[in-house]
């Protein structure tokens, strides 16, 4: 792991999926009308892909579906003191399975109307922040 300009130490692929794994609260980057758009999901990691659940006419649906996306997923201490981020690349298909498995796999329940998403993990990167600022006060 080396510090990557500042942004912490860079994770490798497996340490990512690790962490990822242990969060379920992240976010789907996607392009909608041509501009970009940012939706939190709640999702599992399932192989090597990130699968989530989304109202089919919502604008996620539209613009994340068969294209390719960025999504985030973070966990940082209260204070911002010391945490981690990964962030991954990939084309978000809808499964090729039923409906029903891939429900019991994402920790929220799917209502009528919703479809799953896949994104598969094409591109990965990610780093472990360590808060070392100085903490002595300015005026002293």
């Amino acid at each position: 792991m080396v510090d990557d300009v500042g942004f912490g130490l860079l994770l490798d692929r497996q340490q990512c999926l690790a962490l990822l794994r242990t969060a379920s609260l992240g976010r789907v980057i996607f392009t909608h009308r041509a501009m970009p758009a940012v939706r939190p999901v709640r999702f599992s990691v399932v192989d090597e892909a990130v699968v989530f659940a989304v109202p089919t006419g919502s604008p996620l649906y539209a613009g994340a579906r068969d294209a390719v996306v960025a999504f985030e997923a973070d966990d940082f201490a209260a204070d911002f003191g010391a945490g981690w981020y990964v962030s991954i690349l990939g084309r978000a298909t809808e499964p090729a399975v039923d409906d029903t498995e891939v429900a019991c796999l994402c920790p929220c329940p799917s209502p009528a109307g919703r479809r799953f998403l896949r994104i598969p993990v094409e591109a990965v990167t990610g780093h472990r922040i360590a808060c070392h600022a100085d903490v002595t006060p300015r005026n002293q």
